[in-house]
């Protein structure tokens, strides 16, 4: 049957039924049960005749049995990925699939008893990879693992081919004189370095966003870049790169590691290596993608908004899992704990989908158009926005979170660690500076934001591969972010802690 027929949450009739997840759902009902019950001061039976209720339990109390309830096995982050990337797979930004994926998001917000639901279009042009293949042709045949670039134009129908230039760095390639290589492929080859914050991407991503116009630059016709990735597979990385003056210069593509270390072992032999490439990748300049956006309004001061952020399109060659599919489940999940407290929060939480935010564009800003296109709705609201935060790096464990310089050393600091510190989550050291694409223009425009970093060891792995997929999530660590997610949001939207740093305010020193 195919995925986009299944009749609701049929896929997941199996996995609900199994021992292990009767166990694990009757410990998050009882869970549930327990904060229900505690909230109302009551047995969870109590008939409406029951007395009044006493006063409500202090925000650090809710916290922890939200935190508590994720742990116990609250299923519907799962349940949210799973059936998302079985009905609709792989979203490309503005493609059908992200669409739908967007209008079964806002019915599931609706049936899950979220608020002021809505879906903000905006227009882009999308790219679509069509077919692609690669082989070295000299000194012997030999077949190559590639992925085109997003964005990268098709080769001339018949391919294109041309002696490798290899270059270790991207610095490299930009110290090459112009006209350097007239007919050559140009290759950077520096590989990623693993790292538990992600730092290592950073680093080597440069080459790959930048290198096909520095290429150009140098009379390259083709740009060939090492997987931007900490696997040995042979599964190569895709991933955005640069528009320059409305157009990607050169077609581009990602090698798989051990292809480039094929591609070093030839040159070492003191022998020209020649490639031939080719792609039919072309583009629709009158897409659309868009924003789906959801609400717990606050009791007291919803005009007050913690902003969540994870983005709903993916690239097209997994389907879309770990990123961000799992962001996604995370957020949404973490909000739905929070919409069943029975009193809600004092502020509005609010979960932003974001859209088109794995591809960059030909006109400005250039890129991150769904977190622009949220600024450019909603810039009356910005200065009552009073915290941000986004998950985009998988669903592996959160072991640190970052605060905004205002509260460091504040009281709602030390509250935030007592609940969190207990499922393995530490302070970091120094406020964060962002956030994450999709809330970063919003905390451009002055929002504070806040992180929960979750463990990269592993996620470039498969990061940008056709091995993004649902087997790849390890639930207990999925259910650990959940429970960080839900406890810290419930601890900043039911306070009126201002999380916004005032002029001539001393910095303060993170708690130890």
């Amino acid at each position: 049957m195919r995925a986009a027929s299944l009749p609701r949450n049929s896929w997941v009739d199996h996995a609900l039924h199994t021992p292990d997840a009767r166990r694990r759902r009757h410990r998050a009902i009882g869970c549930l049960l327990s904060l229900n019950a505690a909230a109302i001061g009551a047995p969870a039976f109590v008939s409406a005749a029951a007395p009044a209720p006493p006063p409500r339990e202090s925000p650090e109390v809710v916290a922890t049995r939200l935190r508590d309830a994720a742990l116990a096995g609250h299923t519907l982050a799962y349940e949210w990925v799973g059936e998302l990337t079985t009905r609709f797979g792989p979203r490309p930004a503005g493609s059908t699939n992200e669409h739908q994926a967007a209008e079964w998001a806002a019915a599931r917000f609706r049936e899950l008893g979220f608020e002021n639901v809505a879906v903000q279009s905006f227009p882009v042009t999308a790219w679509v990879r069509g077919t692609e293949s690669g082989e070295i042709t000299s000194p012997s045949v030999q077949p190559l693992v590639i992925a085109a670039l997003g964005e990268s134009p098709p080769t001339p129908l018949a391919g294109l081919e041309g002696e490798v230039a290899l270059f270790p760095s991207f610095d490299a390639l930009k110290a090459a004189p112009p006209g350097s290589l007239a007919g050559k492929v140009a290759m950077v080859t520096r590989r990623m370095v693993r790292t538990q914050d992600g730092a290592g991407y950073g680093a080597a991503v440069v080459a790959r966003a930048d290198g096909p116009g520095e290429a150009e630059r140098r009379g390259a016709l083709a740009f060939l870049v090492r997987s931007v990735g900490t696997d040995s597979h042979r599964l190569a990385h895709t991933g955005a790169t640069r528009y320059v003056g409305g157009r990607v210069p050169v077609p581009s593509f990602a090698l798989s590691n051990p292809d480039a270390d094929q591609i070093e072992r030839l040159a070492s032999l003191g022998k020209p290596v020649r490639v031939r490439l080719f792609s039919s990748a072309s583009y629709v300049q009158d897409a659309r993608s868009q924003n789906v956006i959801a609400e717990v309004r606050g009791r007291e001061r919803p005009e007050e908004i913690v902003l969540l952020g994870a983005h709903m399109d993916s690239w097209d060659q997994g389907t879309g899992a770990i990123d961000d599919g799992t962001g996604m489940a995370i957020i949404v999940a973490a909000a739905k704990l929070i919409r069943d407290v029975p009193h809600r929060p004092r502020r509005t939480v609010r979960v932003v989908l974001f859209g088109s935010e794995e591809v960059t564009q030909p006109a400005p800003p250039g890129g991150a158009f769904g977190g622009h296109a949220y600024v450019d709705g909603h810039r009356s609201e910005l200065s009552t926005h009073v915290l941000a935060g986004e998950s985009d790096t998988g669903a592996d464990r959160v072991y640190r979170v970052g605060l905004p310089q205002a509260v460091l050393a504040s009281d709602f600091a030390r509250t935030a660690l007592r609940v969190l510190m207990p499922v393995g989550v530490i302070g970091a050291a120094y406020p964060p500076t962002e956030a994450g694409t999709d809330v970063g223009p919003s905390v451009e425009a002055g929002v504070p934001p806040f992180t929960l970093s979750q463990d990269a060891s592993r996620y470039f792995e498969i990061h940008h591969t056709a091995d993004d997929t649902l087997d790849k999530i390890d639930r207990a660590q999925l259910d650990q972010n959940v429970a960080a997610w839900a406890a810290l949001v419930w601890l900043a939207a039911d306070s009126d802690v201002d999380f916004r740093a005032r002029p001539g305010t001393a910095p303060q020193e993170p708690l130890r």
